[in-house]
């Protein structure tokens, strides 16, 4: 396993940087250019609004799928009946693929056969439910579906932190009078401080990387309201023959990774200090 990552993750790392400082266009190339890629890569267009739909989509995501599962988490927490169908309900949309999660989304965002069609023929002819063929509104579409799916998985780390959590905390803030949404926020979630960064990073990496609910949902489009980069390192690699731009592309991607990543390294694994 060791020599699977060095090789395999690390290597291919290394080699992918490395190339994107050189002036590659179908195959690789040894000629250095410097920064040049990454010159270009800032000055284009469309990599700068592929980045800022994935910031945008990123944001609302984030925040929507961190909010959203905690509140299922705390409604499943409370011991109702029927615990596992419902828990087994929510999850089941992340067993899914994001292309089979793009091409039912697609269906239901569709105006000629969605939801609009559905409430188009109740007689609601002034619904309008079509966001996916405006570029103003293609992003929250891919927001929807990108909920629908992760919010489940979300759900089931939250609530394996609170099922950690010791029942005696809970008789104790009861006793004290603390109200309930109080204890949540000042006493259950600081306890959970590891199970809330661990999703946070599981679930930021995944927005960086989000490529095939764009592809399977919106093509990118209406023109490239909705491309984001992982997109734009494909089409350039693959279709346009620019591997030099398409791994400058995708090293700026490793580098948002990282970011993310050694923060959340340093805090649970860095040195502890002594209280």
């Amino acid at each position: 396993m060791v020599l699977t990552v060095l090789v395999v993750f690390v290597g291919c790392s290394a080699w992918s940087v490395i190339y994107s400082f050189t002036n590659s266009g179908s195959l690789p190339s040894g000629k250095f250019v410097g920064f040049a890629q990454y010159e270009r890569l800032f000055k284009t267009a469309r990599f700068v609004g592929s980045a800022e739909n994935l910031a945008l989509y990123g944001v609302l995501s984030l925040v929507f799928t961190m909010v959203v599962g905690f509140l299922l988490a705390v409604l499943m927490d409370q011991k109702i009946r029927f615990e596992n169908t419902f828990r087994t309900v929510l999850l089941y949309p992340f067993a899914l693929s994001f292309i089979v999660t793009g091409l039912v989304w697609q269906w239901i965002m569709n105006p000629n056969y969605g939801i609009q069609k559905v409430a188009f023929d109740l007689g609601f002819t002034n619904f309008r439910f079509d966001l996916l063929t405006n570029s103003d509104t293609v992003i929250y579409g891919l927001v929807i579906a990108g909920l629908w799916q992760g919010t489940g998985f979300v759900m089931v780390l939250m609530l394996a932190g609170l099922r950690s959590i010791d029942e005696e905390i809970w008789k104790a803030a009861r006793i004290d009078g603390i109200p309930a949404w109080r204890t949540y926020l000042q006493i259950v979630i600081p306890m959970m401080r590891g199970v809330v960064i661990t999703t946070l990073v599981i679930v930021g990496s995944g927005i960086v990387r989000l490529y095939d609910l764009v592809v399977a949902l919106t093509q990118g489009g209406p023109g490239f309201a909705s491309d984001v980069p992982a997109k734009y390192v494909y089409d350039y690699m693959f279709a346009r023959g620019n591997l030099g731009q398409g791994l400058a592309a995708s090293t700026m991607m490793l580098v948002t990774v990282l970011i993310i990543l050694i923060p959340w390294a340093y805090i649970e694994f860095g040195p502890k200090k002594n209280k």
